[in-house]
């Protein structure tokens, strides 16, 4: 069965329709179809439009649909990192190099192996894995803007090694990502010229692993100099629980001279000291470390809301 769509058209035309005219959806162009679909959510887009006619799967496996993929929601749904690994990749792989902005949660080394062209060093099957969903994301996004991963498992080693392909970020979130340290935001500072907005918040103090039976952690200023010494174009910054002190929070506030939103919420280590506070009465946005109204999100908290639907989202296209 044809299947067909009203498209407007200029002038005034019979049949009552006010000019209208109607087309078929194969006829279309593949970019003007993609139009229609860009709104939905990338999970919705890869598991069901392609199954409702050849045009549009001929779409949804082309680029037009993936310069811009937002996985978040689904990600948390799912809360599997095999799976996530899995989709990332197949999707991240459909856009050939248009990738703009890719919103993803907890990345990890599960359930993935990049082709061994990809991998030629021999390496444990964890790392292999873990660096196979990176490349894979590294290889095609020269365009690629805007990067969100909280609760990745990346490590610095891996952003050390790629960050070079990273020139083009303007806005990065690795919140909750353990495994970077001020040494990942330093390569990321160095290479990433470009960037105008940090996301950077971190588990409360509670839900860290301590030696003084859980009081605030000790002092670390590495990471506010990372950002202060490298990133010094930020306009949007947010370090909720941050581990550094009034110091590192001038040393961002005297180098970032662009900033216009900083959010250190939770930082208990700030003294809000006479300078700090004046400096901080320049910003437009300011966020104290004694606000209260932070929240956490875990996927822990969220439970496991993830479905057979959900799920399925591995098995979207077998075109891949």
């Amino acid at each position: 069965m044809e299947k067909w769509v009203a498209v407007s058209g200029g002038g005034g035309g019979g049949g009552g329709g006010g000019g209208g005219r109607w087309s078929r959806w194969e006829d279309m162009n593949p970019e003007v179809l993609a139009l229609v679909f860009v709104g939905m959510p990338a999970d919705v887009l890869a598991r069901t439009v392609p199954f409702v006619c050849r045009s549009w799967r001929e779409v949804m496996a082309g680029p037009y649909c993936w310069s811009e993929i937002d996985l978040d929601q689904w990600c948390r749904r799912i809360d599997r990192s095999d799976v996530i690994n899995f989709v990332v990749r197949r999707l991240v792989r459909r856009s050939r190099g248009t990738l703009r902005r890719l919103s993803a949660y907890r990345l990890s080394n599960s359930g993935f192996v990049y082709v061994a062209t990809s991998c030629p060093l021999k390496k444990s099957e964890a790392n292999r894995c873990l660096e196979t969903l990176f490349r894979v994301t590294l290889s095609i996004v020269r365009f690629l803007s805007v990067l969100q991963i909280p609760m990745s498992d990346v490590t610095d080693q891996i952003v050390e090694k790629h960050v070079e392909s990273f020139s083009t970020l303007t806005v990065l979130d690795i919140s909750y990502c353990l495994k970077i340290t001020s040494k990942g935001m330093e390569a990321l500072g160095k290479h990433c010229k470009a960037l105008v907005q940090l996301t950077r918040n971190m588990p409360p103090p509670e839900f860290e692993t301590t030696q003084d039976d859980g009081v605030a952690a000790k002092v670390d200023e590495e990471e506010a100099m990372a950002i202060a010494n490298n990133m010094a174009g930020l306009e949007h910054v947010e370090l909720a629980y941050g581990k550094f002190s009034h110091h590192g929070l001038a040393a961002i506030l005297t180098n970032c001279t662009a900033l216009k939103i900083l959010d250190v919420r939770g930082c208990w280590n700030v003294k809000m000291e006479d300078n700090i506070e004046a400096m901080c009465a320049k910003i437009q946005s300011f966020r104290d470390p004694w606000e209260d109204d932070y929240e956490f999100s875990s996927s822990e908290d969220e439970g496991d809301n993830s479905s057979a639907e959900d799920v399925g989202l591995v098995d979207c296209d077998a075109s891949d």
